[in-house]
């Protein structure tokens, strides 16, 4: 019936499945393969290209497919990356939109030769690439200029961020040869402040060719105000007199400004910034300690349309400052991690006001507040809408059960759920069970597991179901992070990890986690990508020879300090995980080098780490074994996009 379809719909019928569903469909049929393609082509993909002589038929192939975006890793001036940056141009170049060299060091006339090749071009990386501007004399020929200015006519983003030699000179060449640019990134450049007392205005006047002054970006966004609409300058120690200067250029009609970790604002400043620029959509503040509650007031009264806010790391923040956040009627995205003062009643207060509806975010982060409880989630609960995907309450040490299971009551569309270190949760709160009775002389484990053997033995039973909502409501869920929930054990974990679609799940540092509970887990949540079980110390080899059948699209797999783990499960994972891109093995201590290397034969395309062998003085020698990268990466919204949950530091 499918094969029957015209091509146009089976394409659009395809670009509704997530990118490893697109992948697997292809393999169907020619014209499931011609179709995904196609999806795939219409999907922000960006393909990730490694820099060698083996990738020459694979760029070939995919100009021959109309690719628009590329990665090119492990570039550097050598005879192979030269001859790669030709084939690009060649095959890739006349319908390349968008190309990254992010921490590539390309030779400055091969960087040249590839930009003449790609006409196309909208926005370009160059994060990171600092030999290109170490020698301070990139596009210095007026005539190589000009090309290059009339094949960046249509640029629109470009990154410079991190680059440690970019000086006014450099970036004034680059910048004039895209006359059209909206988005902008100098992140972490060195920026220089000087500021003239008698006029108040910065200077110097002229260019450096030593340095990146604020004053010549002044000047640069005085003359691109017209279409710049978003600048990225976080880390780059902006000071409150330089953020109020940029809020009044005339003209300008920023969108999404970026300041993480200038730490110099001042609550001032950004009162200004809100006043002067009242169309913001985006803004990120994290990590700008000296902002205070006043910071959010002025937000609340002045951005009227913004839909999303990072207010990370902001230690003043307390609930009073959040009760402003009610004006916003538009917020998505919020971000106040790490806010230590912030309980979650403000924020719930503001998002309960007056007869507003509920509040339309999507995505919401109260990571490592500290003070936050049970009471307060509650109350928040009760006032988001189903509108919410992305919940995140990483190191909220004092939440419990009954949290988990006010979540899985109301918030039941969510597709990403992060609890990584809540350590009070418990096998109770996820099965949705009442509380185990108080008996002193039975173990609490032993009277849980009792109970859901009676459960398994009547299940017609009434009061052998559970009392309560369990993680099993949230069917939707394609992300979970369980990280260092240590009184978690089989017994919950087993019933309630049976989610079709979850794609990362982490459940690192679960001492009690048995090859019977990832046996378990494994036939409940086949699609896994990225799977996290470092510190697991009772996995062994027969659980995984069971478990590894059931993942054939995992990618990424962390199993560091897995101690009873033997070169049989590497056999085991080569021969049933065919997709797998990254293998972290550190501190298996039964798994040696030997296999290591086997297992990389069998899959030459992962990415395998372990320590190798000590040196004369006893330190530990780490061993990289790099091997090509995976070639597709989606590019989600920088503002919504889910971290891994591999990547679940402790509390602090």
């Amino acid at each position: 019936m499918a094969e029957s379809l015209p091509l146009e719909m089976l394409t659009h019928i395809l670009s509704f499945l997530p990118l490893s569903d697109q992948k697997e469909a292809s393999l169907v049929s020619r014209a499931w393969y011609c179709a995904a393609q196609n999806a795939l082509r219409e999907t922000n993909v960006q393909y990730n290209i490694p820099v060698s002589s083996a990738s020459l038929p694979v760029i070939k192939s995919l100009g021959l497919r109309g690719v628009t975006c590329i990665g090119l890793t492990s570039l550097d001036g050598s005879p192979a990356s030269q001859q790669v940056l030709e084939s690009v141009a060649y095959h890739l170049g006349p319908h390349l939109q968008s190309l990254c060299l992010s921490g590539g060091s390309p030779t400055e006339a091969s960087f040249v030769a590839l930009i003449l090749g790609c006409p196309a071009l909208r926005s370009l990386d160059l994060s990171g690439c600092h030999s290109l501007f170490t020698s301070g004399t990139l596009l210095a020929q007026p005539e190589t200029a000009q090309r290059v200015r009339q094949v960046l006519r249509g640029l629109c983003e470009l990154n410079l961020a991190g680059l440690r030699d970019l000086t006014d000179l450099s970036f004034n060449r680059l910048s004039s040869c895209a006359p059209n640019l909206e988005r902008l990134s100098l992140a972490y450049c060195h920026l220089t402040f000087e500021l003239r007392p008698a006029r108040g205005s910065f200077g110097p006047p002229d260019s450096s060719p030593s340095q990146l002054s604020f004053h010549n970006l002044l000047r640069f966004v005085k003359e691109r105000a017209g279409r710049l609409h978003a600048l990225d300058l976080s880390g780059t120690g902006l000071l409150p007199e330089a953020l109020k200067a940029l809020g009044g250029v005339a003209g300008l009609r920023l969108q999404e400004p970026r300041l993480h970790g200038c730490q110099d604002l001042s609550t001032e400043a950004v009162t200004a910034l809100c006043c002067l620029q009242s169309g913001l959509t985006s803004l990120d503040l994290s990590g700008c300690s000296e902002l205070a509650d006043g910071a959010l007031l002025a937000i609340s009264r002045g951005l009227g349309h913004l839909w999303c806010l990072r207010l990370r790391k902001l230690q003043r923040l307390t609930d009073a400052g959040c009760t402003a956040l009610g004006g916003l009627r538009e917020l998505r995205s919020l971000d106040l991690a790490e806010c230590c003062l912030v309980s979650g009643q403000g924020l719930a207060q503001a998002l309960g006001s007056g007869h507003r509806a509920p509040a339309p975010l999507a995505s919401l982060s109260l990571a490592y507040c500290s003070s936050l409880k049970d009471a307060s989630v509650f109350c928040l609960i009760q006032v988001l809408g189903l509108s919410l995907r992305v919940l995140d309450l990483s190191s909220c040490v004092a939440l419990t059960n009954r949290t988990v299971q006010a979540i899985c009551t109301c918030l039941t569309h969510l597709s990403v759920l992060r609890l990584a270190w809540c350590t009070e949760l418990q096998d109770w709160g996820l099965l949705g069970l009442g509380e185990p009775s108080e008996e002193p002389a039975q173990e609490p484990q032993m009277q849980l597991h009792q109970e859901l053997d009676h459960q398994a033995s009547v299940p017609n039973d009434p009061s052998a179901q559970p009392q309560g909502p369990s993680l099993l409501m949230l069917r939707t869920l394609q992300e979970l992070d369980l990280t260092a929930c240590s009184k978690l054990t089989d017994a919950s974990l087993a019933k309630v990890l049976q989610f079709p679609e979850l794609r990362r799940l982490s459940l690192s540092l679960l001492p009690a986690l048995t090859d019977k509970g990832l046996v378990a887990v494994a036939r409940g949540c086949p699609s896994l990508e990225h799977l996290v079980l470092s510190h697991c110390s009772l996995l062994s080899d027969e659980g995984w020879a069971q478990a590894a059948r059931s993942w054939p699209r995992l990618q990424h797999l962390n199993l560091a300090s897995c101690g009873q783990l033997t070169e049989q499960t590497l056999d085991t994972i080569g021969q049933a995980c065919k997709q797998l891109r990254m293998l972290d093995v550190a501190m298996c201590p039964r798994i040696s080098m030997a296999a290591v290397r086997h297992l990389q034969a069998q899959l030459p395309q992962a990415w395998v780490w372990r320590p190798g062998p000590q040196d004369a003085s006893g330190a530990t020698k780490e061993t990289l074994c790099l091997l090509p990268c995976p070639l597709l990466t989606p590019k989600a919204h920088p503002h919504l996009v889910s971290s891994p949950v591999s990547s679940s530091p402790g509390p602090y």
